[in-house]
């Protein structure tokens, strides 16, 4: 039986530099901060909530389009780092995607920030009909500025992506 989940609320990521974390997400990605910023230190209810004693962290929330992701710097206790070359074959969260207008510019944007893409987009993907209409997608792989994994991808119309995402609908809830 369901435990009755609606959706995903937001997703959570851990940084060692919530200031780099807010270049990245705000400004780079293009979202939005959404409410205000939390810090906290010595609060238990915190503390059970997450599982960790003695926790002590600064906090943001952003809106991607249709996604909210909660950016956090622990300054307790000692968090340990992310090794940046982590594979996403690993067990675990891997990685969240950003959906774009042009992949293309996406990607040479992110590489002129100094962002590490695993490979450049290729466009093969992509088809045009004889109308103009684009069909297909085309994605890579990309890591934030300490490692952590996102993918772009450039999304059309088309029977291989229709059962998760459609033009003028976005993503495609189960019923």
């Amino acid at each position: 039986m369901s435990i009755g989940a609606k959706g995903i609320q937001h997703i959570g990521v851990s940084v060692p530099d919530l200031d780099k974390a807010r270049a990245f997400y705000l400004d780079l990605l293009g979202a939005v901060e959404v409410g205000p910023p939390l810090e906290w230190r010595d609060n238990p209810f915190i503390d059970e909530v997450i599982g960790l004693k003695g926790s002590a962290a600064r906090q943001f929330m952003c809106r991607l389009g249709n996604a909210h992701i909660e950016v956090f710097e622990y300054s307790a206790p000692a968090p340990e780092r992310q090794d940046p070359d982590r594979g996403v074959n690993h067990h675990g969260y891997t990685h969240f995607a950003v959906q774009v207008d042009d992949i293309q510019a996406c990607y040479q944007r992110l590489l002129d920030a100094g962002i590490r893409v695993h490979a450049p987009p290729s466009m093969a993907g992509i088809t045009v009909d004889d109308d103009g209409r684009r069909h297909g997608y085309a994605a890579t792989y990309c890591r934030d500025f300490f490692g952590n994994v996102f993918e772009i991808m450039e999304i059309y119309d088309d029977p291989q992506i229709r059962p998760v995402w459609r033009e003028g609908e976005g993503v495609i809830a189960p019923d």
